[in-house]
């Protein structure tokens, strides 16, 4: 087999998918992540229909990821005097499965550190590419040579900055941010059928603050042009979710004044990545990377799914990237376009007070529950093709 020598940037869930297929065909998987440990917690991330849960069986790994599922969340919105004024189906939010993901990049770590290396706590400071490989430097492990490098480090890929330009050549903001704090309260029922849980809502033009559920502790969405804030410093990033929801009624003093406390903070943009390609020469991106669209529910079956495509296209070329990688990219391309359209901030937290009426009346109309079949359509909309499972199968 050619090119049997991989590096893999980002340890959440595109990489470590990516990495459990390439070693079981025969490839030698180093992954590098910034951060310095596996992050516990997080939020519950799920996967919907046939095809994502086909990948997870041929993983080996569906029953695993159903014994820690979380349960489904329903979110009631309620105006600043409690008064439910619409209800968000725990269907529609929670998919087929849904698990924390953290949990989930556990499992997968677990299923691959046997026979990969992994190393924590560092990232790719610079990407040559010569006639046989990528020559690759590190902020902190010696530089070495790899046969591919596959990005699957996020949003603010640092593979895509340092192979096809400045993210803003790629990453359009969508007119919204979200903040998570705290992990769920969900507690690992391993394998006992979980309850249903429920969220709730507080919106205001342009500003929804939920509290309780699967998701997160805290989750926080407001519409606002780009900022400019240190992505290191997470007391700035605070301030700005209190001074975005300063005023507002309901739990959400409460939940303010309880937010320095919470640990897991994280604060984005609704962005959304858009690729002519992405693969280029010995390098690739798998995940939010090459077609993330945030919070648009389909960022991590795409990863998985993308991950499977990938390793597969390059185990049936026995390695040859100028065979996988395009044949990857025209499968990937074709499934994420349905991907595109998905815009939560503008549903979630309207704009206006009339945008908020029309949402409320809209949830619970028929017109709704088509919205919901056509995404799910949209996730199996691929003809899954049935790679070998290991290294001669």
């Amino acid at each position: 087999m050619r090119n049997t020598t991989v590096l893999i940037s980002g340890a959440s869930v595109a990489g470590p998918a990516l990495a459990y297929w390439l070693q079981r065909y025969g490839f030698d998987v180093t992954v590098v992540e910034k951060a310095p440990e596996l992050r516990a917690g997080g939020q519950a991330i799920d996967f919907t229909g046939e095809t994502h849960m086909t990948v997870l069986e041929r993983m080996g790994l569906r029953e695993e990821i159903e014994r820690h599922r979380t349960g489904a969340t329903d979110m009631v919105m309620v105006d600043e005097a409690g008064q439910q004024r619409a209800l968000i189906s725990g269907d529609f939010t929670g998919g087929d499965v849904e698990i924390l993901r953290g949990d989930l990049a556990s499992i997968m770590y677990k299923h691959t550190a046997e026979y990969c290396e992994y190393l924590f706590g560092d990232t790719i400071t610079a990407l040559s590419e010569t006639a046989d490989g990528v020559w690759v430097e590190f902020a902190h492990a010696p530089a070495r040579r790899f046969d591919l490098v596959f990005g699957c480090d996020g949003i603010h890929s640092r593979v895509r900055k340092l192979t096809f330009g400045p993210e803003s050549d790629f990453v359009t903001h969508n007119g919204y941010y979200y903040a998570l704090a705290g992990a769920s309260h969900w507690e690992n029922t391993q394998g006992a059928q979980p309850e249903r849980a429920v969220a709730y809502g507080y919106n205001t033009p342009g500003r929804l603050a939920v509290t309780g559920g699967s998701k997160a502790t805290q989750l926080y969405m407001f519409a606002s042009p780009q900022l400019e804030y240190s992505r290191d410093d997470f007391d700035e990033q605070r301030a700005i979710v209190a001074e975005k929801f300063a005023g507002m009624g309901g739990a959400v003093p409460q939940m303010l004044a309880e937010l320095p406390y919470l640990s897991g903070f994280y604060l984005d943009s609704l962005s959304k990545v858009t690729m002519k390609n992405f693969v280029r020469g010995r390098i690739a991106l798998v995940g939010d990377a090459g077609y993330g669209n945030t919070l648009a529910g389909f960022g991590t079956g795409l990863a998985v799914v993308g991950a499977y495509v990938l390793a597969g296209e390059l185990a049936s070329a026995d390695g040859d990237h100028t065979v996988a990688f395009p044949r990857y990219e025209e499968i990937m391309t074709r499934y994420t376009r349905k991907a595109d359209d998905a815009r939560p901030g503008p549903f979630l937290a309207p704009k206006t007070a009339l945008g908020l009426r029309f949402r409320n009346w809209f949830v619970g109309s028929r017109a709704f529950g088509l919205m919901v079949k056509y995404g799910d359509s949209a996730k199996n909309d691929i003809d899954l093709i049935d790679y070998p499972r290991q290294v001669g199968a």
